[in-house]
């Protein structure tokens, strides 16, 4: 019997003006996690969030805080998320030397490690990893920004990495983000996805908990 997938909504997308009541909304609607964009403007071409208000988030949040860290020099700021609230904490392959140091901090910090990886980015940088890993994030688009198209070509490396990661880290969490909707969910879950994240497709509509509800819908109707 194949793993119910699992929705979290990207703040990214939201109505930062009524970010409590768009949060709300989604775990209504049946969130698992809320999912927040951190992006510093040198790693990725925009300027999001910091701790202060994945803080806020957590106060208002009845599901897990998932992270995910698109900056240079994650190490530097791994207590400030963890304090903060974060349940998941995901850095990128594109952005550290010393990876295994980073995810048993995070580890050793009391947070899940995840691992993010461009769409350019092959998946032998995991080889050495399996035991340090939670989650394992795949962009199916060019980090940075909101809205963009899913990239197909993601489909063959997520199920590449489905079954490596039954070979090496069986309780491993694979995650998707990017141009991720109710018209390609399925197929995304067929591929091996057991997370999907999903900015405009939540939160740009008028109704927040009804987008969430088509996508696991969608998700687990395969």
């Amino acid at each position: 019997m194949s793993k119910r997938v699992m929705i979290a909504p990207s703040i990214l997308s939201a109505d930062f003006s009524r970010l409590g009541e768009e949060v709300q909304a989604a775990i209504a609607g049946g969130a698992d996690y809320i999912h927040l964009d951190v992006m510093d403007g040198h790693f990725v071409p925009n300027i999001t969030i910091g701790a202060l208000v994945v803080a806020a988030v957590r106060k208002i949040s009845s599901v897990p805080l998932d992270v995910h860290l698109m900056i240079e020099n994650p190490d530097a700021f791994l207590d400030d998320f963890i304090r903060a609230g974060a349940d998941i904490l995901t850095v990128h392959a594109e952005t550290g030397y010393h990876l295994q140091r980073t995810l048993a901090a995070i580890r050793s910090k009391g947070a899940k490690a995840g691992l993010s990886l461009n769409p350019g980015t092959p998946l032998a940088v995991l080889e050495e990893l399996w035991p340090d890993l939670d989650l394992v994030l795949l962009m199916s688009v060019n980090p940075g920004f909101g809205n963009q198209q899913f990239i197909p070509q993601v489909l063959p490396k997520l199920a590449r990495l489905r079954r490596l990661a039954n070979e090496n880290a069986p309780e491993l969490l694979i995650e998707v983000d990017g141009g991720v909707k109710a018209e390609n969910a399925g197929e995304i879950a067929r591929a091996g996805a057991d997370l999907l994240v999903a900015g405009s497709a939540v939160f740009c509509s008028a109704d927040p908990a009804r987008e969430v509800r088509r996508l696991k819908r969608a998700a687990n109707n395969r």
